[in-house]
């Protein structure tokens, strides 16, 4: 009896190459976080091996039409554009795509303090709730026990993973930008971002850590720079943040928004970026105009945080089966002109 051919599963590539399985699915189906080396190389072996994509055929079942609250705490909403409208905008497309819309709510200051119930959630307009960025843990706490609807935090968790929620992988974003500084000759790296005030600064924070206990560097306590008021949100004076008195030859911003404050800081000091010191973010999103610097970041694939967002809350809403938890959505290194070469002496 012949034997039958062994059907070649994108775990083999994988394997193969010495990569995640991920990352050969979005080599093939060309989606981005993938270098284009790297994709050829997929590619070529894929067909080397035989690889044939699964056909499926997916049974269509109608969905209702859903209205969607999405809420934003006003300490993240600046004067001009920032990360989380641009989430928002992925979110309110994504909607669309599935004949879905958005009804948009700030969430104040006051309210947070008084537990008020959102608007949208009192007049009963909409069947769901999507809250982008964390508000403050009692608020966070009191959506959770009394919305009475299904809902999914974008961009935060909680420890407890009781709300399904999208994150970037923040911790091993800041890990690999913080071995980015590292293998360009840097040992003298600080943090900036104020613990605690969200989980992704305090993620971010542990992935910088790992890189530098990695690279047998201790920890220098006065390289962890504070870069808001925990109640009131981000500084927007770059002269308020208290530098050390020896400083770093590099900054990993928790960030690209913190990145340009203190690189206008630095340059305010008479110091030059890259030439005299380093800096790094966290998004490849920033306003056009706000810095003079093109920043060298960690990319956050937000259209796909945004997409798993809406179709895990659809699915809630139609009472469907879905993953349940903490989805962390992989992002990328973006190089650019914010670090250079230092000198090992």
């Amino acid at each position: 009896m012949a034997k039958m051919k062994k059907t070649v599963r994108m775990a083999d590539i994988a394997d193969r190459l010495g990569v995640s399985t991920v990352t050969v699915s979005k080599a093939l189906s060309g989606q981005k976080g993938v270098s284009e080396e790297m994709r050829l190389k997929i590619r070529k072996l894929s067909e080397e091996m035989g690889y044939r994509a699964p056909t499926v055929v997916k049974e269509k079942r109608p969905r209702r039409s859903y209205n969607i609250g999405v809420l934003i705490s006003d300490r993240y909403l600046a004067n001009f554009d920032s990360f989380y409208w641009k989430l928002y905008q992925e979110v309110a497309d994504q909607a669309i795509q599935n004949e879905c819309f958005t009804l948009f709510e700030i969430l104040s200051e006051e309210m947070e303090e008084n537990r008020q119930m959102l608007r949208l959630l009192e007049e009963k307009k909409v069947s769901g709730l999507i809250v982008i960025g964390k508000p403050g843990y009692e608020y966070a706490d009191y959506l959770r026990k009394n919305t009475g609807m299904p809902l999914v935090f974008l961009d935060f968790y909680e420890t407890d993973a009781s709300v399904d929620c999208f994150i970037s992988d923040g911790f091993y974003g800041a890990y690999v930008l913080t071995n980015y500084l590292i293998d360009r000759g840097h040992r003298e790296i600080a943090y900036v971002g104020t613990l605690f005030s969200t989980e992704s600064i305090t993620d971010r924070y542990l992935g910088y850590l790992k890189s530098l206990m990695e690279h047998g560097i201790t920890p220098n306590p006065e390289y962890l720079i504070e870069d808001r008021d925990v109640k009131s949100g981000l500084r927007d004076n770059y002269s308020s943040l208290a530098f050390p008195e020896k400083m770093p030859t590099a900054f990993v911003c928790n960030c690209d928004f913190i990145a340009s404050i203190v690189i206008k800081a630095l340059e305010e000091k008479g110091l030059r970026i890259p030439e005299d010191i380093s800096v790094v973010g966290y998004d490849n999103y920033l306003y056009p105009g706000l810095c003079d610097v093109e920043i060298t970041t960690y990319e956050v694939d937000i259209r796909e945080m945004a997409r798993g967002a809406i179709e895990t809350l659809l699915k809630k809403m139609s009472g469907e089966n879905y993953k349940r938890g903490i989805h962390i959505v992989e992002g990328h290194l973006v190089e650019k002109k914010s670090v250079a070469e230092r000198k090992i002496v």
